[in-house]
């Protein structure tokens, strides 16, 4: 008997269950079964396997009036009322065919459930937060491009007219991003978007200066954009309240007044100092990461990146990347990060090797891969690992490995770094800035990715599939 062939019934037993479950075994198993129909008299069953039918023990089977052949197609006369209640016992076992549709399928559903499922307060909010920081990631993409150009300049003595010009066109934004952190905050916050801009613009106003709090002085952009968010949520909150209490004829000019006035001042006299300490931990706790447990912290951020993403809490690092680009120039978490990605491509490849029958779900790992290669990876892990399972998995055990040289390289005093967030993969390498020249920023940084590439390949070519899903996968001739 087949591994896959269910139990023979009890003998002596009789009626439309054990029919069906008789016939199973005689037509191939439920592997050998791609549908099962029937009209008033004949179950239309189709085989992928004729070879598999044993045509002889069907004829003789109690029950069976007659056998009709036409290749994959068979005709099995039962009478009528009997087939009837034959066919679905023996529908529910036919195996369909999987293809890039029902993977996609598939892994909508299971974003639709993730999404449902994490829709905390908490979550939502993370949710909001990011979309602060989402509408300025082209502007930090092109600053950060230019920064490095004009470093590449700077470092190879070419063209030193043109250094400086550049070096103003990339630190513009970077001087000033506060305020549209603060008009996207109360944009998103249900606050007017100038009034939290106003408000954040106090932070880089280089006459704070001149105001002390908790015993020091104040520095321009102190707290940066943590500073800034804060700032703008109370905006947000001031003015609601003021709109809701403020006669009508008064609105427009109590309402902005107050809210610059109660915010401003609570900025000054709390929230900068506050988000200063905050920022300056997160400095350090990076630097202190990536010098006492790099390669660890690497294997670990690496390897639960893509869970987080799918989990949504990936949003909550994007105001810690920020701060570290405006504190120390780049950060340093995001090379380590993308490291997932590798491991996303890692082991789409090793699928690809594996199931060379399967051309639909071949075809969507082509059309996938060179976004993947970019940093954009949610077509391979919605299309092809998170339904399959077992390769979501694989993936993120060669994201951990290529996050681990990553952490490794730094904690050694190589440490490569992003000027900017939102893209990964190699389309990050104009955005690459180190402890070291570009080159060796961009060779460890591309290791990395080989690493992971490889990783990824090897655990998901061993462990990705088990021998029922390869048998499954590799039925589809598409």
């Amino acid at each position: 008997m087949a591994l896959d062939d269910p139990p023979p019934p009890p003998a002596g037993s009789t009626g439309p269950g054990a029919t069906a479950a008789a016939l199973l075994p005689l037509l191939g198993g439920p592997a050998n079964l791609t549908s099962v129909t029937n009209c008033m008299t004949r179950l239309r069953v189709t085989v992928r396997d004729p070879s598999a039918v044993r045509h002889g023990e069907l004829r003789a089977l109690p029950g069976v009036l007659g056998l009709v052949e036409d290749g994959a197609a068979l005709q099995i006369v039962l009478g009528p009322g009997t087939v009837a209640k034959v066919a679905p016992g023996l529908a529910r076992h036919v195996e369909e065919p999987v293809t890039s549709e029902a993977l996609a399928e598939r892994g909508a559903v299971l974003r639709a459930e993730h999404t449902a499922r994490n829709a905390t307060p908490g979550k939502l909010f993370l949710r909001r937060i990011a979309q602060v920081f989402v509408p300025l990631i082209p502007a930090l993409i092109g600053c950060g491009v230019v920064a490095g150009l004009a470093g590449l300049l700077a470092n190879l003595h070419w063209l030193p007219a043109l250094a400086p010009a550049l070096t103003a066109c990339a630190s513009g934004f970077m001087s000033l991003i506060a305020v549209f952190v603060g008009y996207n905050t109360a944009k998103e916050f249900g606050g007017t978007p100038v009034l939290g801009g106003a408000v954040a613009a106090i932070i880089v106003f280089p006459g704070v200066s001149r105001v002390t709090a908790f015993g020091e002085r104040l520095v321009p952009g102190q707290g940066g954009v943590l500073g800034a968010l804060a700032a703008a949520l109370l905006a947000a909150y001031v003015e609601r309240q003021c709109r809701s209490r403020v006669p009508e004829a008064l609105d427009v000019l109590v309402t902005p007044a107050v809210t610059v006035l109660v915010a401003g001042l609570a900025t000054l006299y709390g929230l900068m100092y506050a988000a200063g300490q905050v920022a300056t931990a997160i400095g350090r706790f990076a630097d202190w990461l990536l010098a006492h447990g790099g390669a660890a912290a690497g294997f670990v951020l690496g390897g639960l990146f893509l869970p987080l993403v799918m989990l949504g809490l990936h949003q909550a690092l994007i105001p810690i990347h920020t701060t570290l680009i405006q504190q120390q120039g780049y950060t340093v978490l995001l090379p380590i990060l993308a490291m997932a990605g590798a491991g996303q491509v890692g082991a789409a490849l090793a699928l690809y090797v594996r199931l060379p029958r399967n051309g639909s779900v071949r075809e969507t790992i082509r059309s996938a891969l060179p976004a993947a290669l970019l940093g954009i990876g949610e077509p391979l892990i919605y299309g092809v690992s998170l339904p399959l399972g077992r390769p979501f998995v694989t993936a993120c055990v060669g994201g951990a490995f290529g996050g681990g040289f990553v952490g490794l390289l730094g904690q050694l005093g190589d440490r490569v770094g992003s000027t900017a967030i939102g893209p990964s993969g190699w389309a990050l390498l104009p955005l690459l800035k180190g402890s070291r020249g570009l080159a060796t920023t961009t060779t460890v940084y591309g290791a990395g990715l080989l690493i992971g590439y490889a990783a990824g390949f090897v655990a998901t070519y061993a462990f990705g599939l088990s021998r029922r899903s390869l048998a499954e996968l590799n039925a589809d001739r598409g």
